[in-house]
């Protein structure tokens, strides 16, 4: 059962992720579609580390909370299995977008991201 602490932090990741949400819905109708990626990708990373902080848990990289995640939540059931891949495609494509002129963000990677 998690304390009050754990519950707090929870809240505040969940408002974080809420107001990425946000700013991806906007980014997306102004035609900032790499910035929407960013912002979408965030939104689901604050979900998942609020999830994470219901049990104490934290890791120092994006890739452990990933690998946290999908161990701890995806594998024994507890989330569908269809949000593994959701979770990863973000992580992709805002790695991507961020670090790549090559490859352009699209509407339908953003609907990846929903």
């Amino acid at each position: 059962m998690p304390n009050q602490e754990q519950c707090d932090l929870a809240n505040y990741r969940i408002e974080k992720a809420k107001s990425c949400i946000k700013d991806a819905e906007m980014l997306e109708k102004s035609g900032g579609d790499v910035s929407a990626a960013n912002r979408a990708y965030y939104a689901i990373f604050h979900a998942v580390r609020a999830v994470l902080a219901l049990e104490g848990v934290d890791r120092k990289k994006h890739a452990g909370v990933i690998a946290y995640f999908q161990q701890h939540y995806i594998k024994t059931g507890i989330f569908d299995r269809k949000y593994s891949s959701v979770l990863q495609d973000a992580f992709e494509i805002r790695q991507d977008s961020d670090r790549s002129e090559e490859r352009r963000v699209g509407k339908e990677c953003l609907l990846k991201c929903r």
